[in-house]
């Protein structure tokens, strides 16, 4: 499909997504791409980034390495789920909103229709072993698909020895020290200002003009004929108007309805106050879903009574071994909620309604954050100083994936997690009684599979779900 222009060139708004001249995806083509990466999006948002770069980057070649890391620089500085907004950017980038909303949209899909029915089935039945049974394989390969990512992340963004410095210093910030993810990302931006000023050949990783073709550089680098490597459409230059305007249409959806809930449903009711909270947590989010677990918890089971303790566990085992964003657990914590205070209506329907609540709340600030910045980050992808500093950036986020792997893998692999504390560090030590052979044995092979023998994700979860299923219930 050709693009229609306006007289000074620029792309037209039309009926159908436009395709952006040059790229020439079809937005049927990337539709089916981006439900492709809904699908694969297990693991959290190490896995899930890292199986956009390999499907958009390396296999598709849509876009190029050092935009990919530049994007996704931006969003771990947003809050919310940094992976699907990643998924919105690019897809906006291709096919400007239409594009961003199709994106974002499938990656949470599968997500939410998958918690939507395990909270059906949590709330009505209780009875989850052959649930568990198929989460507990599956968690296995989890965890060989984040330590996988960890380290595809890991090779691209730490090329020199500074970086890989302040890679260590953001993991023992957040892990040992429980630092604010915002305060890590701050003190990597300037780590990365000073050393792109005095020390700038190892802070400029990623160059921003086109490649230099020195010997061997094309072959070491899949992504140097990207369709979207450097250049880019017109519609992802800035302006100031449109800025504005998507701002204030994506308030106006975020906020008006749940005014307008408040208003049918009383101030006090779980739905409004489900609304509230989840919109709370939506623009204080920083690092993921962990970095606000604990709040979430203790606001949910103390202050809400919506859940009893020792539930929000079993919510964000849904949300780690289904597809999509791990703050999909917010999802679970509304439906329980209204399931237990249902109102007027009937349980099941004031859960699935919650729930819907919950989604809409926590996801429409993501395409409010895109669609109004992403033309300003694209706009300041060549300036030298905001490269050396999202050089600092990246290498800190590797160090807070490291963390979130660190986490996810003791919880897989041990059934009791304890901490030690003291002198403001704090550490988290397994009880190594407590440790789950059967687990430790599908970890391993889910690693040496993917890692050793390039087995691919699919097969690798299919695998373990079977093995793990056949054992949890042997030892049942």
């Amino acid at each position: 499909m050709t693009p229609s222009t306006t007289p000074g060139g620029a792309p037209a708004l039309a009926s159908q997504p436009p395709e952006p001249a040059g790229h020439g995806i079809a937005f049927g083509t990337a539709l089916k791409v981006w439900l492709r990466v809904a699908l694969l999006s297990f693991g959290g948002p190490a896995g899930q980034i890292a199986v956009m770069h390999r499907i958009l980057v390396e296999e598709k070649r849509w876009i190029g390495e050092n935009r990919f890391l530049h994007a996704l620089n931006y969003c771990m500085l947003l809050p919310g789920p940094e992976a699907q907004q990643l998924a919105t950017y690019i897809g906006w980038m291709l096919h400007r909103t239409a594009g961003g909303l199709a994106a974002g949209t499938l990656f949470i899909l599968p997500g939410v229709l998958s918690i939507l029915g395990l909270s059906i089935l949590y709330a009505g039945f209780h009875q989850t072993a052959l649930v568990q049974a198929l989460f507990f394989g599956i968690k296995a390969a989890v965890l060989a698909v984040v330590v996988e990512a960890v380290l595809r992340i890991g090779r691209r963004a730490l090329k020199t020895r500074p970086l890989v410095m302040i890679a260590l210093a953001a993991f023992v910030g957040i892990y040992v020290f429980s630092l604010p993810f915002p305060l890590i990302v701050a003190a990597a931006a300037l780590a990365g200002l000073a050393g792109g000023r005095f020390w700038p050949e190892k802070f400029q990783v990623a160059s921003h003009g086109k490649p230099a073709h020195s010997s061997g550089a094309a072959q070491d680098d899949p992504a140097l004929d990207a369709l979207l490597a450097d250049g880019g459409p017109e519609h992802i230059r800035p302006s100031t108007r449109r800025a504005l305007s998507t701002a204030a249409l994506w308030l106006t959806l975020w906020l008006v309805p749940l005014g307008a809930l408040a208003l049918l449903t009383g101030l006090d009711s779980t739905f409004t106050q489900v609304g509230i909270f989840f919109s709370k947590l939506a623009v204080v989010t920083f690092g993921g879903a962990y970095s606000v677990l604990a709040y979430m918890a203790q606001e949910a089971v103390n202050h809400y009574g919506w859940l009893a303790p020792g539930e929000m566990l079993d919510g964000l085992g849904m949300a780690e071994t289904t597809p999509g964003p791990l703050i999909m657990v917010v999802q679970f914590v509304g439906f329980m909620g209204a399931f237990r205070d249902p109102g007027m209506l009937n349980p099941y329907a004031a859960g699935v309604l919650a729930s819907g609540v919950a989604v809409w709340v926590t996801f429409t600030p993501c395409f409010l954050w895109i669609f109004t910045g992403a033309p300003y980050v694209e706009w300041l992808r060549g300036n030298k100083a905001l490269s050396a500093a999202l050089s600092g950036i990246t290498a800190a986020v590797v160090g807070v994936v490291l963390n979130l792997a660190l986490w996810f893998g003791l919880h897989v692999v041990f059934t009791r997690v304890g901490e030690v504390s003291g002198y403001g560090a704090r550490l988290l030590v397994p009880e190594w009684s407590s440790l789950n052979p059967g687990a430790a044995v599908l970890s391993a092979g889910a690693m040496l599979a993917m890692l050793r023998f390039k087995v691919g994700m699919i097969p690798t979860l299919a695998a373990s779900a079977t093995l793990g299923a056949g054992w949890f219930l042997l030892m049942r």
